[in-house]
């Protein structure tokens, strides 16, 4: 049924909301939607360059017409739906916020994905045909209103597309870790020549297969480029980083847009670091401790994820 089905890729951001009351803020997909009469938590797809923070208060205004403010992030997750009325199988990595309001009033909409806003109370909103992403960030059983793909299609963690500009763009997904062992090490890989930071150490990690979960993807990654089996932790945190000209080994400059969701992880039974996929993109990995940390040459989502783990 799905075989000649397109895969394609998105990647969405969305708001979860409680009033004082403990009433769940929600939104129903309209007929021009692919699920017409489910309902979700309001979000949606992150724009090119764009912070998923930034999408979550543009979408959940355009939506419910509400201004929120970003609480905190609460979970990173995937799936994927099967579309044939559009010819497509959908593969979106979802980030979930918690938020808060700061003003406005619902209001309908017509013509739009989604043409409904409404306050729930959780034992209201499981009696509602819910999308499986909303159904899980509620802790409620989902409706069967997903069609499931027959098995993941074979797509590349992200391609290269021609942008409105002329210049190829690719907007990509991946989960890194900041990995430490019983000593306190961090274990970081090297970036290797012809890459985008080649020669800075980075976080291991990398970009999720097609129909892949984020922390599947980060423990299949580790064993790939450094030889370690880890154990996850907690999510810390998300960046979202753009180059708009990035020249890699593809050989011509590509709008790069990654979000980058980072997590906790502990190796208990820490080895001799080697990298397994030779000929990628990692060339070398080595554990460091606290004080060598600061010496070191590290890519932006390295810096900023180390300090968000207190480590650096």
């Amino acid at each position: 049924m799905t075989v000649a089905l397109e895969p394609l890729r998105k990647i969405a951001a969305y708001g979860l909301c409680l009033d004082s009351s403990g009433r769940v803020l929600l939104v129903r997909a309209s007929p021009r939607s692919g699920t017409p009469g489910a309902w979700s938590l309001p979000g949606g797809a992150v724009d090119h360059g764009e912070h998923p923070l930034d999408t979550v208060v543009r979408e959940t205004a355009a939506e419910t017409g509400l201004s929120v403010t970003v609480a905190r992030l609460r979970d990173v997750l995937a799936d994927m739906r099967a579309l044939p009325s559009r010819g497509i199988v959908l593969h979106t990595d979802r980030l979930l916020y918690e938020v808060t309001i700061r003003g406005g009033s619902l209001r309908d909409r017509v013509s739009q994905p989604t043409d409904l806003a409404r306050w729930f109370t959780l034992e209201e909103a499981a009696g509602l045909p819910l999308r499986p992403f909303t159904a899980m960030a509620l802790d409620l059983p989902p409706a069967p209103v997903d069609l499931r793909p027959d098995g993941p299609p074979e797509l590349p963690s992200f391609y290269a597309v021609p942008g409105p500009d002329g210049l190829h763009r690719a907007q990509r997904f991946a989960a890194y870790a900041v990995a430490t062992d019983p000593r306190g090490r961090v274990l970081l890989t090297r970036v290797a020549a012809g890459y985008p930071g080649g020669g800075n150490w980075h976080l291991p990690g990398g970009g999720t297969d097609y129909g892949e979960q984020p922390g599947v993807a980060l423990l299949r990654e580790l064993a790939e480029e450094t030889g370690q089996r880890g154990q996850l932790v907690e999510l810390l945190g998300v960046a979202s980083h753009r180059d708009a000209a990035s020249l890699g080994p593809e050989g011509y400059p590509i709008d790069w847009h990654g979000v980058r969701a980072f997590y906790r992880v502990e190796v208990p039974l820490p080895t001799p670091p080697r990298v397994l996929d030779v000929g990628g993109s990692t060339d070398a990995a080595h554990w460091f401790t606290a004080a060598e940390l600061a010496g070191l040459a590290r890519t932006e989502v390295t810096v900023e994820a180390l300090h968000r783990a207190g480590l650096g």
